[in-house]
């Protein structure tokens, strides 16, 4: 099976991803955690993800605040899906961020979560390596399978206390 790669751009963005973490380890998708800056350290960053194909990643998830290149800077140097995590750490809740991980020139895609949607990026390269790998698609569907039946189960509850 495929890995993910799991890069934020300041250890500050650990508690951001710690659901991502969660999700992946319910797959059993096999995932690394790295600290790379966009900015303070670009070559390493460019030198991560040129190799991660070659070392078994099927997946970026990359997760930055404020200015929050790194998304875009990992999708520049690999052809690799790249998913952004937007983080609400500044002024601007997260907008800044936001705006700078979605707004991606044609032709270096970057997908975008919700600002600190951490679970949902994992859910989504979960789903990417499930193209090619059918017992996690299965898993997939019966996670989608039993959130259907809970909200139908809440529903219920609710139509108890009104009535």
């Amino acid at each position: 099976m495929k890995k993910v790669a799991i890069i934020m751009g300041s250890d500050s963005d650990f508690p951001v991803l710690e659901p991502a973490i969660k999700v992946l380890k319910d797959y059993n998708v096999p995932f690394e955690v790295r600290v790379l800056s966009a900015h303070r350290c670009p070559d390493a960053v460019r030198n991560y993800v040129k190799s991660a194909r070659e070392n078994g990643f099927g997946v970026i998830i990359a997760a930055a605040g404020k200015a929050a290149h790194l998304a875009g800077a990992c999708a520049a140097n690999t052809t690799l899906p790249v998913i952004g995590i937007p983080v609400k750490s500044s002024a601007l809740d997260g907008l800044d961020a936001l705006l700078s991980t979605v707004q991606m020139p044609s032709g270096v895609p970057v997908a975008t979560v919700a600002i600190d949607g951490a679970a949902n990026a994992a859910i989504l390269a979960v789903q990417i390596l499930s193209v090619s790998d059918d017992d996690l698609a299965k898993q997939l569907m019966n996670n989608k399978l039993n959130a259907e039946l809970e909200v139908l189960r809440k529903d219920k509850e609710i139509q108890k206390k009104i009535d």
